[in-house]
């Protein structure tokens, strides 16, 4: 039976910057695997860029004097045929808008798109990320394509995005490279791949270096699909990138909640997580307390820590009454507990219990998970895993 991607649709889908050689070098290594296996010839190729990507790209398709007239690309497919391998319905790639696919964001005034050419803000890079997960759920909802994606280009936030869209969105059958180039062929200008034509490139110190001995190979950057761990938040439509993220984080926390037993201690500040102790200041163990009690007893969520301070504060007022009255020594005498928290107070104690749930460590990581945090004002722990001591 021939392998796998000889009966699919392979898509090389590459985030690019100012490096057009990127795709030039990926292709070459994949024809080439370092491990002598079968030779991978994508079917197409797919960059996602910017407008000042876009533009170096086009290189690609610029006839090269180097060349004897040859642009890079198709000095690159006539290399590839001489060697035996047949492109042909293979390497579809040019200078469209289906190839060369540019980000773009919209105003949120007027609505009106644009095509980016940076990533310089947050918002810019919020559109990347709605931009590369829809390209990246397009390619994979096809099961007779296989997605080969490499992020050795563009700017790191780019390939650190496209990362997570394999992760949200891949499947086993796909893969995510980098390529690597030997020195100083890595960012030498001419170098497009080693059996590339022509004479041999002058680098910046003026000293002639032959391509043919560049080193390019292909690494395998692991990740782990979660698709089948989410089947019903990755299988509705994309969406957009952060609301995908907080569906998939709501399903950790459901999931590790289902796995933590808590012990809350009522006469002393601490708390068991799984068996690992972990030592609380008074205010912090008022916070987690509150909130324990809560999701213990089924009462309804709280949508913010404003609407959760006023029972808190209540909370901490009937607890500082039912405090044994001669004993001095009782963590409901203390002082901090005298005024009411606020929400900077909220804020900074639960980040305070993270860091140490996971000073704590072994299990008792796990209550970062499931804390309180902006958005969601609830433990995410099942009542009958909640225990009160």
């Amino acid at each position: 039976m021939p392998p796998l991607h000889a009966m699919s649709e392979i898509v090389l889908l590459a985030v690019t910057g100012m490096s057009p050689a990127i795709l030039t070098e990926t292709v070459w290594a994949l024809a080439h695997p370092a491990d002598g296996s079968e030779p991978i010839i994508p079917t197409r190729i797919i960059a996602v860029t910017t407008t000042r990507g876009r533009d170096e790209l086009r290189r690609l398709f610029r006839p090269s004097e180097s060349f004897a007239g040859l642009t890079p690309w198709a000095a690159l497919r006539q290399s590839l045929e001489a060697q035996g391998l047949d492109l042909h319905g293979r390497l579809r790639f040019g200078e469209t808008g289906d190839d060369l696919r540019v980000i773009t964001a919209a105003d949120p005034a007027s609505g009106i798109s644009r095509e980016l050419a940076d990533l310089r803000t947050p918002s810019d890079n919020e559109a990347a990320a709605d931009f590369l997960l829809e390209t990246v759920r397009s390619i994979v909802e096809n099961p007779d394509t296989i997605l080969i994606a490499s992020l050795a280009g563009g700017r790191k936030t780019m390939g650190a995005l496209l990362y997570a869209c394999l992760t949200l969105s891949g499947r086993e059958t796909d893969r995510l490279t980098h390529v690597l180039v030997s020195e100083p062929y890595e960012s030498l200008p001419g170098f497009w791949f080693p059996d590339q034509p022509g004479p041999p490139i002058v680098d910046r110190r003026g000293e002639s270096v032959d391509p043919a001995k560049a080193a390019v190979t292909i690494a395998e950057v692991p990740f782990v699909p979660l698709r089948n761990l989410f089947q019903r938040e990755l299988g509705q439509p994309a969406g957009s990138f952060l609301r995908l993220l907080e569906q998939c984080r709501h399903g950790v926390r459901s999931t590790v909640g289902q796995q933590l037993r808590l012990e809350v201690e009522t006469s002393r500040p601490r708390v068991v997580v799984n068996g690992r102790v972990v030592d609380l200041s008074p205010r912090e163990h008022l916070v987690l307390q509150f909130f324990a009690i809560r999701a213990r007893e089924g009462e309804v969520r709280l949508g913010s820590y404003d609407e959760a301070l006023v029972d808190l504060n209540e909370f901490r007022l009937r607890l500082r009454q039912e405090a044994p009255a001669r004993d001095w020594s009782d963590w409901r005498h203390h002082g901090s507990l005298d005024r009411d928290l606020d929400q900077r107070d909220m804020t900074r104690l639960l980040s305070d219990l993270r860091r140490k749930a996971l000073r704590a460590g072994g299990e008792a990581a796990f209550l970062c998970d499931v804390l309180p945090s902006k958005g969601r004002c609830a433990l995410d722990v099942p009542p009958s895993m909640i225990f009160l001591k």
